[in-house]
């Protein structure tokens, strides 16, 4: 790495962005394009926001698209639900696996008790907490191993498996997973990658950024200095293709899973940013020509839009339209969108 830091305007950043997250362009329908939507994992804690995150990426997404066998569920970043792709599993649970100390003795522990315990069933977390004595959400911890996976459908305590761990080195798994978010959520800082992989200490994050030195170039933003994918550097650089006429992105989409300076270049006005990240569960974001201009939420079939500012009549019916293409699981009827001023 080199003290020369390239600078990088805000549209750049976002530009590089949506277009690492297919956000500008759907991907054609396809394992391939499903993994790629999922680079840096589909948080799925609000029940099937995943279908919704891919379905901003890629054409003919279908309610039930977060089945498909190439895809698996975990406890992911900050052990919270993740979709990801099977052949991405190692990255998503070793990559956060602790090097050493008790945090990874409970980790193997409780994968240990599961194992034994399940002898090859699926159940529900709470019987397999009452039986073994334990809070049933103790066992997220034990998914940094990348033995345990789940099925959560939102209504109750998901079921609970065991499968054998991949055959590969924790470290190793580390560095993919600080790739994927250097390449996804970059320019980045490994106080930011710690936070969002929810490894602790957060030096564990500088050490994979040392790690990945030579394929790093250090870059000034307006949200600081920070680090990017060498290899990313053209994206950056390049014009991109025109942003989408809409999109909406649900609750915890990666476009949106932002801590700090990085809201505040997403979201430059301070009211808006607490419109969108607000203390309990955050609403959907409204993605217009390639900015985020209000919030959305769904009761069922109605669909709430709160713009914060005046959209012209073809945004209004881009949003319309991007909604009624909403795959909402469970919902027969045409979405209806309310806007509020």
């Amino acid at each position: 790495m080199t003290s020369a830091r390239l600078e990088l305007r805000r549209e750049q950043i976002l530009t590089h962005r949506r277009a690492v997250g297919a956000l500008d362009r759907r991907l054609p329908a396809g394992t391939e394009s499903l993994r790629r939507a999922a680079w840096a994992g589909l948080q799925d804690s609000v029940p099937r926001a995943a279908v919704l995150s891919i379905h901003a990426r890629v054409e003919g997404t279908r309610p039930e698209t977060w089945e498909d066998p190439s895809l698996i569920q975990l406890w992911g970043p900050r052990y919270s639900v993740y979709v990801v792709a099977a052949t991405d599993h190692a990255v998503f649970s070793l990559g956060r696996l602790p090097d050493h100390g008790a945090g990874r003795q409970r980790a193997e522990d409780l994968a240990g008790r599961l194992h034994a315990f399940l002898d090859g069933r699926r159940l529900g977390c709470t019987e397999v907490g009452h039986s073994l004595g334990v809070h049933p959400n103790s066992f997220r911890y034990g998914a940094a191993t990348g033995t345990v996976l789940i099925r959560w459908d939102g209504a109750r305590q998901p079921p609970v498996w065991t499968v054998p761990a991949p055959d590969v080195d924790p470290r190793e798994a580390r560095l993919e997973l600080a790739r994927r978010y250097l390449h996804v959520f970059g320019p980045a800082t490994p106080t930011g990658f710690a936070q969002w992989a929810g490894i602790r200490p957060t030096s564990a994050g500088r050490a994979a950024f040392d790690a990945l030195a030579e394929s790093l170039t250090p870059v000034q933003t307006p949200a600081g200095d920070a680090w990017i994918l060498t290899g990313d550097e053209p994206s950056f650089r390049a014009p991109g293709a025109p942003a989408a006429p809409a999109r909406l992105l649900p609750s915890g989409d990666a476009y949106t899973l932002l801590q700090g300076a990085d809201r505040e270049l997403l979201v430059p006005d301070a009211d808006d940013r607490r419109r969108l990240w607000t203390p309990r569960v955050w609403p959907g974001a409204v993605l217009v020509a390639g900015e985020i201009v209000g919030t959305w939420r769904r009761s069922q079939a109605d669909l709430t839009v709160e713009p914060w500012r005046r959209l012209s009549a073809a945004e209004r019916a881009a949003v319309e339209a991007e909604a009624a293409s909403l795959p909402l699981p469970g919902i027969r009827e045409s979405v209806r969108v309310r806007w509020v001023e």
